[in-house]
């Protein structure tokens, strides 16, 4: 349609001006144009050529969003839901949903994809997004050409499968017929900053699709750092109030019972939550870095605009003790090293091996930043509001003729002390919870692997929970190794502790380990099973969890009479209804 002044209130150059303008208008521009128009004569603004936009609120585009995470100690979650309630302040209709929670079938109504997940072990998908993992990899995986989809993917650089787990959901869902919204990215350890400008560019470009553009994206978006009094970037300096070895004279272990003052600090957890906590590297292998680098203790560097002394900075800031990928290239070692020599050894290995030469400034610039160890919480909150306890095993091992300990381990082991405060911080983990209390549960647990069961036993006493429970343990040696022996023969004894199975390793001839006494008690364990219990299972997953599933999945075939595949299938129904649980590392 083509104006003319006959038939408009304009004079002659406005309708010029209105003939070349309106045609080349989208209908979404002159929708807008009509608001606008309509707002300013209501305002009796006609004259005023200033207007605030804010004001008028034109009709734009629905955006919708999924959020699915794969997360095994939590961190996924926590980042998923801090952007779900930032897109819910954009105006975007966002679910979050648990990958084991997510309706596959509602998959090709979906019309934005955000995946938030972990990687563990070796390259393998989370406990609770292997069924969607699966899924999406199998034959019946629908197309998604009109998906569009962003993976953030969160892991170690010290795996050779790093976001392994992201790179597979990336690769399938582009196989589907999905359109990246924007690339994914990869995280290391320290993944606040990366997943925050992530989740900046996923932000503006849903709400381009609405027509309202990155300046609003950009205006509204904030930190994705939650805001709570204590957290992952503002930790609590807890009092260590106890630091008890629980192995006794002989072991071949140190095992610490370490209790942490909470008084008023206002932190609360829940059974089956991890405890960070920031360590500090061993002083004397800062100072054995620093000699074999030439570099004064003295010096003085810059990180993230703060000055300090490169001693300070490799003691409190910097990781020193693990050789990945990235630190190699940015070292130009050529020809990089095998996994196999470098598992194990640390930074005053490869400087001596390669000769490497840095000054103090490009060593604090090259490496990355020390991380948080998360350990297993070990008490109850009801039960010890102004506390929490972990149990700690000192990791040391030779290589050569060289000794090493763990970052963590080896500091509390020889260097905390009880009046010392550390940096700390509360990890939930909702995939590691007790049932209801007249719920029975079986807890399988090897070495510290017993941390979170005492938890949950001392929770279930203050409660006065009535449903049954019963433990596995193993570890090396009756009388030198069995951890809490006392206080789990008193829960025996008070009933809260209904059966308690014991594996001690060395103590005969043929190694016996957790696996052969659930392999034992075949049928008893499953008639547990056929009456409600949910499994728990938390140690080494290399190893022990692995081995422990096996012997699982043979007692569900022997007592059922079946095949295995239908014996997974039982064990996946436990998974699906949150009855098979890990908290594995």
């Amino acid at each position: 349609m083509v104006l003319q002044v006959v038939n408009s209130p304009f004079t002659e150059q406005q309708i010029q001006l209105l003939n070349e303008l309106v045609p080349n208008l989208s209908a979404e521009q002159k929708t807008w144009l009509a608001g606008y128009l309509a707002a300013t004569t209501q305002h009796g603004q006609t004259n005023q050529p200033a207007v605030i936009v804010e004001e008028v609120q034109a009709p734009i585009k629905t955006i919708t969003a999924s959020i699915l995470y794969g997360s095994q100690t939590g961190n996924a979650k926590n980042l998923a839901t801090q952007f779900a309630e930032e897109l819910k302040q954009n105006d975007v209709q966002v679910e979050v949903y648990s990958m084991a929670d997510f309706p596959v079938k509602k998959l090709k109504k979906v019309d934005n994809l955000l995946i938030v997940t972990s990687t563990q072990g070796e390259g393998e998908a989370p406990d609770n997004a292997k069924t969607f993992y699966e899924f999406l990899h199998g034959a019946r995986a629908p197309k998604l050409e009109n998906l569009q989809y962003s993976v953030l993917g969160l892991g170690d650089t010290s795996y050779d499968l790093f976001c392994q787990t992201a790179i597979d959901f990336d690769t399938q869902l582009h196989k589907l017929g999905g359109v990246a919204l924007v690339p994914r990215v990869d995280c290391d350890l320290d993944f606040q900053e990366d997943a925050s400008n992530w989740f900046t560019a996923v932000q503006q470009a849903l709400l381009q699709q609405s027509g309202v553009g990155a300046t609003i994206a950009q205006k509204k978006v904030s930190s994705t750092q939650e805001v709570t009094t204590y957290s992952r970037q503002n930790p609590y300096y807890a009092e260590v109030l106890e630091k008890i070895n629980l192995n006794m004279t002989g072991s071949n272990k140190e095992t610490y019972h370490v209790e942490l003052s909470l008084e008023g600090s206002g932190i609360s957890f829940t059974p089956g939550d991890s405890i960070g906590i920031y360590p500090k590297n061993n002083t004397a292998r800062v100072q054995a870095l620093l000699e074999a680098l030439a570099i004064d203790a003295n010096d003085h560097v810059t990180i993230q605009q703060e000055e300090l002394t490169i001693q300070e900075a490799l003691t409190h800031r910097l990781e020193i003790s693990v050789l990945t990928k990235p630190l190699l290239e940015k070292l130009g070692v050529s020809p990089l090293p095998e996994a196999a020599w470098r598992e194990g050894r640390d930074l005053i290995d490869l400087v001596k091996s390669y000769d490497v030469k840095l000054d103090a400034q490009t060593l604090a610039d090259t490496l990355r930043k020390l991380p948080p160890r998360l350990y297993s919480i070990a008490s109850s909150y009801d039960a010890n509001p102004d506390e929490v306890h972990i149990t700690v095993g000192l990791v040391r091992y030779d290589i050569e003729e060289r000794h090493y300990e763990g970052v963590t381990s080896g500091w509390i082991a020889s260097e905390l002390e009880i009046g010392d405060q550390i940096p700390i911080f509360i990890q939930e983990n909702d995939h590691f919870r007790l049932p209801k209390d007249d719920e029975p549960i079986i807890m399988i647990g090897a070495g510290t692997g017993i941390a979170p069961f005492r938890a949950f036993i001392e929770q279930r006493d203050e409660t006065g929970a009535t449903g049954e429970s019963w433990l596995f343990f193993g570890e090396q040696h009756f009388v030198t190794d069995f951890l809490y022996q006392v206080e789990w023969q008193r829960y025996l004894k008070e009933g809260t502790l209904t059966k308690m199975s014991v594996a001690f390793s060395r103590d005969q001839a043929e190694k016996i380990y957790v696996q052969h006494r659930i392999l034992e008690e075949a049928k008893t364990f499953y008639e547990w099973l056929e009456k409600g219990a949910t499994i728990f299972i938390c140690g080494d997953e290399k190893q022990m969890a692995k081995d422990v599933e096996a012997a699982i999945l043979q007692v569900i075939q022997e007592q059922q009479n079946t095949t295995e595949h239908e014996a997974r299938a039982y064990l996946e129904r436990l998974t699906q209804e949150k009855r098979y649980l890990r908290d594995v590392y």
